[in-house]
């Protein structure tokens, strides 16, 4: 090794910032276990709430009613195809044996989907009207999105414990970022000379962003929210090692088995839920496009 290989690795030791941003962030986490543990575990009540409410009602509702349902909303979206692939595909996680896992595992998605919603929709407003937050939000939501989920559980375990909960906390995290930047970005593609034929007409900044941006915007936001609930399904098989439930946990356990048929049951079982999903989502986002138009 050279001189100045050498004098470079001297210099490396000299300031170990990886030793720091690792005790560091240990620092971090243990205060937030001790003084902040108790408001965070008042905050996320709601959560509870949410998710235990629509698992307990989706699972009491009788499966043809369940059926029917997403059958009204797929057709009502995305006509006669997208209502009755629902459909099929909800029969066909019953012939699976996996039918209440996949109402668990949906009310965990749903569950994440409202609450991303209802927070990446004005942060993404907020960022739309400031550039000063739309600079400093970008550095948060790529951390969001590139640090490995695995990342995510060690300090959601230590704040908030194991189970369905924590994880659906995890799952709203990693699947925040799609939401508030296609929110910031549909609203800045809006055309100048559309918002300055408002502002002639005497629109105020309200009436501005609700009646015209956000429906010229919608196409856009409806994209995001697809992203966000695609990552929000593929966070709630991964929150399966804090014990989060659902079909997360039958694949996990599956593969701690080597068991190869149950693994490709409920796997199959996760991907025809994903596709429900994603069609449904899709068709609504091209239905509010030809209604904005």
């Amino acid at each position: 090794m050279s001189e100045f290989s050498e004098s470079l690795l001297d210099l490396f030791d000299l300031f170990p910032l990886g030793v720091w941003l690792s005790n560091g962030a240990e620092a971090l986490v243990q205060w937030l276990t001790i003084n902040a543990k108790p408001f965070l575990s008042q905050l996320i009540l709601p959560i509870d709430w949410i998710m235990n409410g629509l698992d307990d009602f989706l699972n009491w509702l009788p499966w043809p009613l369940v059926v029917l349902l997403f059958l009204a909303i797929g057709w009502k979206n995305g006509g006669r195809q997208v209502g009755l692939l629902a459909a099929a595909g909800l029969i066909l996680t019953g012939f699976l044996g996996y039918w209440e896992l996949t109402m668990t595992t949906l009310a965990m998605v749903l569950t994440a989907l409202l609450i991303s919603v209802l927070l990446g929709v004005p942060l993404g407003i907020w960022a739309s009207r400031s550039d000063t937050v739309n600079t400093s939000s970008r550095f948060i939501l790529d951390g969001m999105q590139t640090i490995h989920p695995f990342v995510y559980l060690v300090p959601i375990v230590m704040l908030l414990g194991i189970g369905s909960v924590p994880g659906t906390v995890a799952t709203i995290i990693f699947a925040l970022p799609p939401i508030v930047r296609l929110t910031n970005l549909g609203i800045r593609q809006v055309p100048k000379e559309v918002v300055e034929a408002g502002r002639a007409f005497g629109a105020n900044n309200r009436q501005l962003l609700w009646d015209v941006q956000m429906p010229l915007a919608m196409p856009t936001i409806m994209a995001g929210l697809n992203q966000t609930l695609m990552l929000s399904l593929s966070m709630v098989v991964i929150i399966a090692l804090i014990a989060g439930g659902g079909l997360g946990q039958e694949i996990l356990r599956s593969v701690g088995r080597l068991d190869i048929g149950r693994a490709v049951t409920s796997g199959v079982t996760v991907l025809i839920l994903a596709i429900v999903l994603d069609r449904i989502s899709q068709a609504s986002g091209v239905s509010k496009k030809d209604k904005a138009v």
